[in-house]
């Protein structure tokens, strides 16, 4: 197994990569720079020396239209040199047309000067040095020339002082990148650590964390509201989960708890003969409940992840309401009205599942009836019709207790039981959860309308068939 890979900080990691990219950049952009002046340098010297060869082949012609080389050459030779900050290594020779050595600085003879010079007299022999050449020009004729030659170690050269400057500016510049860097990666890695840390916490089961949001760039301050607003809503989770397990392990336990007692008094003979019966028919009645509760919580767990299948048929609606509505009136007491269909002449066709359109409707057929006022009789109606949007809409009324304006946003949410039903009516609170999550695997809806007087109104929401 191999050991677990070292870590290292934010701030660390790209301060330190940053440093290296921008030193590698600033020292090539350097380098690059460097040899470009040292070019230049050259190219500027060589410019320099011709115009000295040239000042000094003028200086060369006599009044009698021949070469003269004035005394006072050495000491021009030698202002020049310190004014254009020109090198000792400098070497003048003067000729005349036949090639034959008149002057030199320093002293050479004429071997001396044909080796330095090529045989064609208009370069340097060795490839170390270069000439500025100057013509010596009379009154209409070529009387010699003047050579100047540097070498170009010489001509390259550029002054210690300058070199330090050159290194200095580097590394100011690189350290002033770095401090940038990073006063910018630990700017950035300040809330990504109070993130982290405030993970750690929830990992732990702490949700109760503040993140301070006054970040002014709008992205770090978009992270830290949403992760705060996470945070919220995985503690509400956990609370909801706890709630949610407790609710379910006593609903499931009650009519459990009931159907033991029930078939134990049976069993013992604590009841005999009719009473008996009547013991075994309300075990039933437990037993069919808890079957229901547990067909709910199979169906919500299966849908919400995403393996029940939902078919997209082409229905008829009115026939298909009228079927849906006939069989759920046969499972029902003598007692509950049969519902009032208004249905559409014209005939209307929609897009979905039959089966998951009936366990909808059913659904919420089963919640009027169970949300029937005492003493009164339920009255429940059912219509068709098509809406603006081109889709069509079911709505199931009745004339029930209704539902409470402050939990209306609160009846889809799963687990959630009003405290009014909550009293005469068992169950898990996953039906029109349930319900919608099935509207909407159709690509329509399921919503509460508001409506005046006693009773509800849910509306069911399809698309119609292309």
């Amino acid at each position: 197994m191999k050991p677990p890979k070292k870590r290292t900080s934010f701030l660390f990691y790209w301060t330190l990569r940053y440093l290296l990219i921008i030193s590698i950049g600033l020292l090539l952009t350097s380098a690059a720079t460097f040899f470009w002046i040292r070019q230049e340098a050259m190219d500027n010297r060589m410019q320099t020396t011709g115009l000295l060869a040239q000042e000094i082949a003028d200086r060369s012609v006599g009044v009698d239209n021949s070469i003269a080389i004035s005394p006072g050459l050495e000491k021009l030779i030698e202002d020049r040199k310190r004014f254009f900050k020109l090198t000792v290594e400098m070497c003048v020779i003067i000729t005349d047309q036949r090639g034959q050595l008149l002057y030199s600085l320093p002293y050479l003879t004429q071997k001396e000067m044909e080796y330095k010079l090529n045989d064609s007299l208009n370069d340097s022999r060795s490839p170390e040095f270069k000439a500025a050449v100057a013509p010596i020009q009379g009154e209409g004729a070529k009387l010699g020339k003047v050579f100047v030659l540097q070498s170009k170690r010489s001509l390259r050269h550029i002054p210690q002082d300058e070199i330090l400057f050159f290194i200095l500016t580097l590394l100011f510049l690189i350290i002033l990148s770095w401090l940038t860097i990073y006063l910018l990666s630990r700017k950035l890695a300040k809330p990504i650590q109070k993130v982290a840390a405030a993970a750690v916490q929830i990992s732990g089961g702490n949700y109760n964390i503040i993140l301070d949001k006054g970040a002014r760039e709008r992205e770090i301050h978009e992270l830290l509201v949403s992760f705060q607003n996470m945070a919220g809503k995985l503690q509400q989770f956990e609370q909801s989960r706890a709630v949610m397990l407790a609710g379910v392990s006593h609903e499931l336990k009650t009519p459990v708890t009931s159907i033991k007692g029930l078939v134990h008094a049976v069993r013992e003979g604590v009841v005999e003969g009719e009473e008996a019966e009547e013991f075994l028919d309300i075990a039933l009645l437990e037993a069919g409940r808890l079957q229901r509760m547990v067909a709910d919580l199979l169906d919500y767990n299966a849908l919400t992840a995403g393996i029940v299948s939902i078919r997209h048929d082409k229905l008829a609606a009115v026939p298909l309401l009228s079927e849906i509505v006939y069989q759920w009136k046969l499972t029902q007491e003598e007692d509950v009205c049969e519902p009032v269909l208004l249905l559409p002449d014209d005939p209307l066709e929609i897009q979905g599942d039959p089966l998951r359109i009936q366990q909808i409707i059913v659904n919420l057929l089963n919640n009027s009836v169970q949300a029937k006022a005492p003493g009164s009789t339920i009255q429940l109606t059912l219509e068709l019709i098509r809406n603006r949007r081109g889709e069509a809409e079911i709505k199931v009324k009745d004339n029930g207790i209704g539902i409470r304006p402050e939990i209306s946003e609160r009846v889809f949410e799963a687990f959630f039981r009003s405290s009014d039903k909550q009293s005469t009516l068992r169950g898990l609170g996953l039906g029109l959860t349930f319900s919608r999550l099935l509207a909407e695997a159709m690509s329509g809806s399921l919503e509460l309308a508001d409506g005046p007087g006693q009773g509800c109104t849910f509306v069911l929401t399809l698309p119609l068939a292309r």
